[in-house]
């Protein structure tokens, strides 16, 4: 488990991370998000035992990251967003090195070694210089160094950058896999899919400060309560825009698109409502019974995308007025359309 309240990092005059509370039970994945900047490394070195908070606290896997940072380290598995390997060295006395560090007796080193090695497709290159590895290949040894331990706590910054789709693929179901097996892990990404597959709950920095946190569909549902509805016809829409508007639960209705004409009619339609289930079906029969030759309807939700936009965009206004917010997030017009009948 990782709990953390009010963590602050000060650097001289400048404050890289600002009151961060964090809570990642056992069994459950939080994606850490946020620019460049942002104070995700920080808080990830504060959270690892790695650096000293000025203020706040922490525990990780039951221990004090203040009073006992050598049982942190201890415990938590790392991978950065730079593998950092002693490259002359060969895979396999660099995870013995590393396996002996944490005190695993030899003969299960060997064995937790082969299981890593053939876990990452790794076996064929026992024998090799890490030098020679592709940026691929040195990411996967990186998450065989932070999984030899057999860590209950996880710390992974950008784990499936450099790697194939496969691999990423296969990366994605080992996290899910220590999930299950009741770790807690702190996932930093720019991978905003990756984040939403993944994650039980999104937080989201700017500026040294949470401006977001919650699950990934709550979050969306903050970024916007309605959704966009596209309708594509074969020949110009026969309803008038007033005889929608007249629908109940319908709001902006306009025609869109290169084939729209001054005289309000159009190719392709669009409105929005808060609520797709029950209106489409209705604007679908209404549009059917007054001749509409419908080809689809899409509609569109927030993505996270939208809501990391919208609460990256916040909290610069409110950086700029001295102050963070978590308020409801504003809408953004999203990118991920569903079909909902053709």
């Amino acid at each position: 488990m990782i709990e953390a309240r009010d963590l602050t990092r000060r650097f001289k005059s400048f404050i890289a991370v600002s009151e961060v509370s964090l809570h990642v039970p056992a069994g459950s994945i939080l994606a850490l998000l946020g620019p460049n900047g942002a104070g995700k490394t920080t808080t990830v070195r504060m959270l690892t035992g790695l650096l000293a908070p000025s203020e706040g606290t922490a525990s990780v896997a039951s221990y004090d990251i203040t009073r006992d940072p050598g049982a942190v380290r201890a415990r938590v598995g790392l991978v950065t967003d730079v593998p950092g390997l002693f490259e002359q060295m060969r895979v396999v006395p660099y995870l013995h090195f590393f396996a002996e560090m944490y005190g695993i007796p030899t003969q299960e080193r060997a064995r937790r070694i082969d299981e890593l090695l053939e876990l990452f497709d790794l076996t064929a290159h026992r024998r090799e210089k890490m030098a020679g590895f592709s940026k691929g290949m040195k990411q996967k040894v990186a998450l065989a160094r932070a999984l030899i331990h057999q860590p209950a706590v996880l710390f992974l910054d950008e784990p499936t950058s450099g790697l194939d789709p496969l691999a990423a693929r296969m990366v994605r179901e080992l996290i899910t896999n220590f999930k299950h097996s009741s770790r807690s892990i702190i996932l930093c990404t720019h991978d905003l899919d990756e984040a939403e597959r993944l994650a039980d709950t999104v937080a989201i920095m700017h500026r040294g400060r949470i401006v977001a946190s919650d699950t990934p569909t709550r979050l969306r549902e903050r970024a916007s309560s309605e959704t966009i509805v596209h309708v594509q016809f074969a020949e110009p829409c026969p309803l008038t825009l007033t005889t929608l508007l007249d629908i109940e639960g319908v709001s902006f209705p306009n025609f869109v698109g290169k084939a729209s004409t001054l005289d309000g009619t159009g190719l392709a339609l669009e409105y929005r409502t808060a609520w797709p289930e029950k209106i489409n079906p209705q604007v679908l029969t209404q549009l059917v019974n007054a001749g509409a030759q419908v080809v689809s309807l899409s509609f569109e939700h927030s993505t996270l995308e939208d809501v990391y936009a919208s609460a990256i965009a916040a909290g610069s206004q409110d950086a700029g007025a001295g102050e963070s917010t978590q308020e409801p997030l504003q809408p953004l017009r999203s990118r991920n359309r569903r079909q909902y009948a053709s």
